[in-house]
């Protein structure tokens, strides 16, 4: 009578506990559906990065949908039994793809990188393996009598879970370093969150939350990559003027240098050209002077058109600020050509430098003092640099070094 009894108990615990889950899941749901319409009316994503977006959603709530379904089939009639194993291998086969679709939406170029690609193949490779092992009950088996367990070899889903995690860590830190995020160091929380999760599932495989969890990241790497985005120039990548304007506030208070040049002749480009040639150089541009700042301290931005900004606060770079310009020049001069190699087109740069002495009030005093320096330049044959010595110095002239 004590076990019919202790028997009954348990089956109600465990009703209530599906209920409990089944609520968790309808909220989970809801969440989803409200980012996707989000990100369907966000005017900072491309079409590709709403379309990873969107799968990353559509996976996380059809795969909570599954964990659901699988909760509700276990252990009923055996008739339910391909349910039961079709559940289980789509959840766990497609969870690493989440993130694969968040590395996804990193790039706002329209073809996927070979490294995206590289990780869809091992995602492939995974749900085929998979598909493969259930009869051998490698990673999970579901016995005649419709009851579900854990495989032999259920780790190698752990492992292929927790590389996907650190792939997409990886991808997250790169993409933010290329791109000047000083938000970066925040996607280590997230990734932390989602391990210890992952690791207190496994511990307790009764607690079923990870879907919760993975939504709740989700979210919030949402709202991480659009404030990145919306820091940056839509076609250079580099900060815009919004958030050069607010770096370069700060680097008043402390001290540094403001490094202004555009491309001489840049309107001569777009109309021999055309404007989409224009916009590879200019992103040409961009990319050399990007490898300026790289491991530096500074920041690079576009102030706009073919006009760009860099920030320096570092001594060293300080001092060789002209073997810096002349780098740039240099590089520049070397032109751009086209992926199909069909044109080859000289780019050249006038530079001019600003010193920044601690606690300067006015920043667009500073962004004058550079610009007038660069336009003296461009007076006096361009493709050259100059450095403004600022007002408080001994005397008020331009350092001339040799023309190019």
């Amino acid at each position: 009578m004590k076990s019919v009894q202790h028997s009954d108990l348990k089956r109600v615990k465990q009703i209530a506990m599906n209920g409990y889950y089944s609520v968790l899941t309808i909220i989970d749901l809801f969440v989803l559906s409200f980012m996707g319409l989000l990100t369907r009316l966000s005017e900072s994503l491309n079409k590709k990065q709403k379309r990873g977006f969107f799968l990353a959603f559509a996976l996380i709530a059809g795969i909570s949908v599954m964990e659901i379904v699988t909760l509700a089939v276990d252990g009923a009639p055996a008739k339910y039994r391909w349910l039961n194993i079709a559940s289980n291998f789509l959840g766990f086969g497609l969870s690493p793809a989440v993130a694969i679709c968040l590395v996804y939406v990193q790039d706002r170029k329209s073809a996927p990188r070979q490294n995206l690609r590289f990780a869809v193949g091992c995602e492939i490779a995974y749900l085929l393996f998979l598909a493969f092992s259930i009869p051998f009950g490698t990673v999970f088996s579901v016995s005649a009598d419709n009851v579900y367990s854990r495989g032999t070899h259920f780790h190698i889903y752990i492992a292929v879970y927790f590389a996907a995690i650190f792939y997409l860590s990886l991808a997250t830190i790169l993409t933010a370093r290329a791109f000047q995020n000083r938000s970066r160091a925040l996607i280590y929380p997230l990734i932390v969150f989602l391990t210890a999760e992952t690791i207190v599932q496994v511990a307790l495989p009764d607690l079923h939350v990870t879907w919760l969890c993975v939504t709740l990241l989700a979210v919030l790497y949402y709202i991480y990559c659009t404030e990145m985005w919306n820091q940056l120039d839509a076609l250079t990548g580099l900060l815009n003027q919004s958030s050069y304007l607010h770096r370069t506030a700060e680097m008043t208070r402390r001290g540094g240098m403001l490094v202004v040049f555009d491309v001489d002749h840049f309107k001569h480009i777009n109309d021999r050209y055309g404007h989409t040639i224009g916009d590879e150089v200019i992103r040409f541009v961009a990319d050399t002077i990007r490898t300026k700042v790289d491991d530096r301290g500074g920041f690079a931005g576009r102030f706009g058109g073919d006009e760009f900004v860099l920030c320096f606060t570092n001594q060293d770079d300080i001092a060789n600020i002209e073997n810096i310009s002349m780098d740039i020049i240099n590089e520049l001069y070397e032109g751009y050509t086209t992926a199909d190699g069909a044109m080859h087109i000289d780019v050249k740069a006038s530079i001019g430098v600003a010193f920044c002495p601690e606690h300067t009030e006015d920043v667009n005093e500073l962004l004058s003092f550079a610009d007038t320096a660069m336009y003296f330049v461009k007076k006096n044959g361009k493709t050259n640099y100059h450095i403004y010595i600022p007002e408080d110095s001994a005397t008020d002239e331009y350092i001339d070094p040799e023309g190019f």
